[in-house]
């Protein structure tokens, strides 16, 4: 059995579409991030490759692996780094209402990154019991849609708040939901 342990990056403040664009975590609430460590197991990490995921990782004081653009968040496309009131594509609404094969224009669809975010976490189930893994939002929707089987669209409404863990446990090929969303205290 491998558990993975997914922690969404400290909070970047930033209120624009940042998926791939490279902005720093805020990691001052050092009581937040010491309750976070004392949550994880002593495990390795592995994060995504924006700095965001990178900081935090390098904050939790554990063996980090190397880094992953697999676990990168969705890319926006033409949308990216751009305020949300300010595109007027009429794309952007069904991206949302309706995700799955709906790409970004020039990014990504959430089945794109379900495919790349999935075969990462099968490359890193085999060889690990616990693997703490650092990354974005839409990485953790993903899987935790793989997890519980619920629609891209009813996995939208999840929150999935800075600093937080969700953990999905890996067990002969099957992927199980086991909390979401967990906020340390």
């Amino acid at each position: 059995m491998t558990r993975l342990w997914w922690v969404r990056h400290g909070p970047t403040h930033v209120r624009r579409m940042v998926g791939w664009t490279d902005v720093p975590a805020d990691l001052s609430n050092t009581a937040r991030l010491q309750a976070l460590r004392t949550a994880l197991p002593d495990a390795p990490v592995i994060s995504s490759d924006l700095l965001r995921a990178r900081q935090t990782a390098a904050v939790l004081d554990r063996p980090l692996l190397p880094e992953s653009a697999a676990l990168r968040e969705f890319h926006f496309g033409d949308w990216e780094n751009r305020a949300f009131d300010d595109i007027e594509d009429p794309a952007l609404r069904r991206y949302f209402e309706t995700p799955g094969a709906q790409r970004a224009p020039n990014g990504e669809s959430w089945n794109d990154v379900t495919a790349r975010v999935s075969a990462e976490v099968d490359r890193l189930c085999a060889p690990h019991s616990d693997v703490i893994l650092v990354a974005h939002m839409g990485p953790i929707l993903t899987q935790w849609a793989r997890a519980t089987g619920l629609s891209p669209y009813e996995t939208l409404s999840q929150k999935i708040v800075p600093l937080s863990i969700t953990r999905i446990d890996w067990e002969d090929h099957t992927y199980q939901p086991v909390f979401v969303n967990h906020q340390p205290d």
